[in-house]
């Protein structure tokens, strides 16, 4: 068992090894601040950053980039602001759970969330209705800076193409695959995630994939 665990790390190890020597830092995830990033977490769901950047901007133009006053706005009106993210209506009523959560049980502090530790802050998290393991992970790694992995479809995808997972795998197995053979290491995991990204957005793709130029071409 030990053997096969050290295989399992040495092939994980050679795979983030070649993502970050062919692409380098990835500086993600963008935010001004922790809370920020929790916002874009929930508004990045089934849309693309571009968009959730655009509703971003909407919020601090309003001045209401912050827990307290987000709670406050009535979800019409927070709606209309994070319209350009698409599913406005829907992601209102995620991020406005989320928001009273942070204000009822933390007095508005992401860090009295946090300091709770991975597993009861993750617990708390997904208790949020509209928030699930991609989205709580994203915000407890690239938030809290708390060393969980965050799994997604271009992870999956290209760990399939390798014969690493089978098409049954889901989140929580995948997860557990880097988190049980890694050490945990909140910068190792916020870069193997976003090299991830990377790597599925520009090789890897759903279709036409570009496997003679990845990275991970050979492995």
């Amino acid at each position: 068992m030990a053997s096969l665990q050290s295989s399992i790390t040495d092939l994980l190890t050679d795979i983030y090894n070649r993502m970050y020597s062919a692409l380098g830092p990835q500086h993600w995830w963008p935010g001004d601040t922790p809370f920020e990033v929790c916002v874009g977490a929930i508004l990045t769901q089934n849309t693309s950053w571009t968009n959730v950047s655009r509703a971003i901007d909407n919020l601090k133009e309003a001045g209401v980039m912050g827990a307290a006053s987000l709670y406050a706005l009535p979800l019409e009106r927070l709606a209309e602001l994070i319209r350009p993210a698409g599913y406005y209506n829907i992601k209102a009523q995620r991020l406005h759970n989320f928001l009273t959560l942070l204000m009822e049980s933390y007095d508005g502090e992401l860090e009295n969330l946090f300091s709770q530790g991975l597993e009861a802050a993750r617990k708390e998290l997904l208790s949020v209705n509209g928030i699930g393991p991609e989205t709580a992970d994203s915000m407890l790694l690239y938030a809290g800076r708390l060393p969980t992995f965050v799994v997604d479809a271009y992870t999956i995808r290209a760990l399939m193409r390798h014969d690493i997972v089978d098409e049954n795998a889901g989140y929580h197995s995948v997860r557990e695959l880097f988190m049980d053979n890694l050490p945990e290491d909140a910068e190792l995991f916020n870069e193997y995630h976003a090299l991830w990204v990377n790597v599925g957005k520009s090789f890897c793709k759903k279709s036409k994939p570009r496997c003679d130029q990845c990275p991970l071409n050979g492995v």
